[in-house]
């Protein structure tokens, strides 16, 4: 048993563009996939042969302009990844120099 994963980088500064990053997504969501980032999406294989008929599949659905790539990892290899959770502390605001700054008063 293995996993298929699916990552892509598409164009989507168009109207059209966008639709079919859309499609692509929504296709391999009814292919069986899920999503494990934006752009990365996994579905298990049981065989090799199922790979190969996902792989085809996979193939007829991209779209015509971008970067697709697939991978085949193990079971195993599935196993031992980890996922990785970074929190970081939000970045104060910054200062948005359009904003009207407080009048200092000054005593003397």
């Amino acid at each position: 048993m293995g996993w298929l994963l699916v990552m892509f980088d598409l164009p989507v500064t168009e109207i059209e563009e966008r639709r079919q990053a859309s499609r692509f997504r929504m296709d391999l969501l009814d292919e069986g996939f899920f999503m494990l980032q934006e752009s990365v999406y996994a579905r298990n294989c049981v065989t090799r042969e199922r790979y190969n008929t996902l792989l085809n599949r996979v193939k007829r659905l991209s779209p015509d302009r971008g970067l697709v790539h697939a991978f085949y990892i193990t079971n195993k290899q599935w196993g031992d990844s980890e996922t990785l959770t970074l929190c970081r502390k939000k970045p104060k605001r910054a200062i948005d120099l359009g904003e009207a700054m407080p009048q200092q008063m000054t005593f003397w």
